[in-house]
């Protein structure tokens, strides 16, 4: 017997993703005239028929939430997807979760997925680098959508914003190493031109300028290889710094594993702090300093937000920045923490 087609089967002789076919079944207004055409022509030379009983049972699922993180191999990420999830679950809302691992194009098939199968919004930690594809099939199937953590989207009326202070953390972080008596402090790890990068790299660039000091930056991979081996290279090359504030706390543990490596006492000869308060900040050695975003009561609140929307129709506002905190701990205080 010949195999039924599908709309995946549409989609592929159209040359239009399943999204498009899906708002055409659907008469949505948010498709060209002539794409239109082209796909209904399409259904009727492969003969699609439209199961619409089974389309309605899945729009009738109203309880489920999309989950679309950067990359869920960082705990940090890690944990506020769980406790999103955790929240949204005790609500009665089933999530899916979808790890983009900062690839654009991975990002943009998952939210074509959760669009496709109905899920009644989506908060996203965005991956960077793909031109506001995922975004725009979004406002074209008007899922209501929070951007979270950071941001790729800069239509925040749109796509409304939930993160952390990050500027602020990074002043607190930067001033509390000129406190506990570091003169030279770098900002270490985060990539250049993306949106959460800016906002801890001025921060530090703040504090700096406001204790007259001159701001040293070394930009790169978010990862503990690149903290070692910038740990490692400053040793040699700029033994002067004595102090770091990290783009997150894998670059520190990174650096703290370089300095290790080469015997040199952090919170005694090389002040660090990294940003996030991963579970393993405290139980590394010497325990590491941090900026705390408070991840499982902000994934909480997010999730909290989102379910306000889409219940009682409070769209958030456009920008919300969560609190932030010091951790002072041994990779920073030294003998102090004692």
């Amino acid at each position: 017997m010949k195999k039924r087609p599908t709309i995946i089967d549409v989609a592929n002789a159209a040359g239009v993703s399943k999204s498009t076919v899906s708002l055409v079944l659907q008469d949505s207004p948010l498709v060209k005239a002539e794409t239109v055409e082209l796909v209904r022509e399409t259904m009727a030379a492969l003969g699609y028929v439209y199961n619409r009983a089974a389309a309605n049972l899945r729009s009738a699922n109203i309880g489920l939430i999309g989950l679309v993180i950067n990359d869920l191999r960082n705990p940090f990420f890690t944990e506020f997807a769980t406790t999103a999830q955790m929240a949204f679950s005790a609500r009665g809302y089933a999530t899916v979760l979808a790890n983009a691992d900062e690839d654009p194009a991975l990002q943009k098939q998952v939210i074509g997925s959760m669009i496709e199968h109905g899920v009644s919004g989506i908060l996203i930690s965005p991956s960077y680098g793909d031109g506001g594809a995922s975004f725009e099939l979004l406002a074209r199937a008007q899922v209501p959508t929070m951007q979270v953590l950071r941001h790729a989207d800069q239509r925040f009326q749109l796509f409304p914003l939930s993160a952390p202070d990050n500027s602020h953390g990074a002043v607190l972080a930067t001033r509390h190493l000129f406190d506990v008596g570091a003169n030279n402090v770098a900002f270490a790890g985060g990539l250049e031109g993306r949106s959460i990068t800016d906002e801890r790299l001025s921060g530090y660039l703040e504090a700096i300028r406001a204790a007259g000091r001159e701001p040293v930056t070394y930009l790169g991979r978010s990862s503990r290889a690149f903290g070692r081996e910038l740990a490692i290279r400053l040793s040699e090359e700029r033994p002067e710094i004595d102090g770091a504030v990290c783009f997150n706390d894998l670059v520190a543990l990174g650096m703290l594993s370089g300095f290790n490596q080469i015997g040199r006492k952090v919170g005694e000869e090389f002040r660090l702090i990294g940003f996030d308060d991963i579970e393993e900040c405290s139980e590394a050695w010497p325990q590491l300093s941090s900026i705390s975003c408070g991840v499982k009561k902000f994934g909480s609140e997010a999730a909290a937000t989102m379910l306000a929307w889409l219940e009682n129709g409070e769209k958030p506002e456009p920008e919300h920045r969560a609190s932030v905190e010091l951790v002072a701990r041994m990779s920073s205080l030294g003998h102090l923490a004692i």
